[in-house]
């Protein structure tokens, strides 16, 4: 996707994305990838008609080789505020969230900050190993 809607926020620096915010009022009549195709991560939405099907399939067993983790995270309840950070640890903006609302961090670091009792459904690559995190 080249150019965003004013409901979708990509935040980067200098040239390196890392963060995409989808806010909930995001509803496109067709189909719409928002991140691009060579993305470990692949998020978009997909429109069906009423009476649409999606034909019956299996994915094959491709392998792949991956660097990294990228999360999607889906607000379902509550607000709170992320603060995504570069590969330098430093904050390069801070924004609030609220359900609804989808964060997909593909690159540097993050933290949130609950500002209400906040539920969030989580999605990244497995197998997941506590050691593959850095605090800061």
């Amino acid at each position: 996707m080249t150019a965003s809607p004013p409901d979708i926020e990509i935040i980067a620096k200098d040239g390196a994305e890392l963060c995409y915010i989808i806010r909930v009022e995001v509803a496109p009549a067709a189909t719409t990838f928002i991140t691009p195709p060579d993305y470990k991560q692949q998020v978009g939405f997909i429109a069906y008609p009423a009476g649409g099907e999606v034909q019956r399939h299996l994915h094959l067993p491709l392998e792949r080789h991956i660097v990294g983790t990228s999360e999607v995270l889906l607000v379902r309840k509550g607000r709170c505020v992320v603060d995504v950070y570069d590969n330098a640890k430093e904050l390069v903006a801070s924004r609030e969230v609220k359900a609804g609302d989808l964060v997909l961090m593909v690159g540097g670091g993050h933290g949130f900050r609950m500002l209400e009792d906040t539920l969030f459904l989580e999605v990244k690559q497995g197998p997941y190993l506590e050691c593959e995190k850095e605090r800061f």
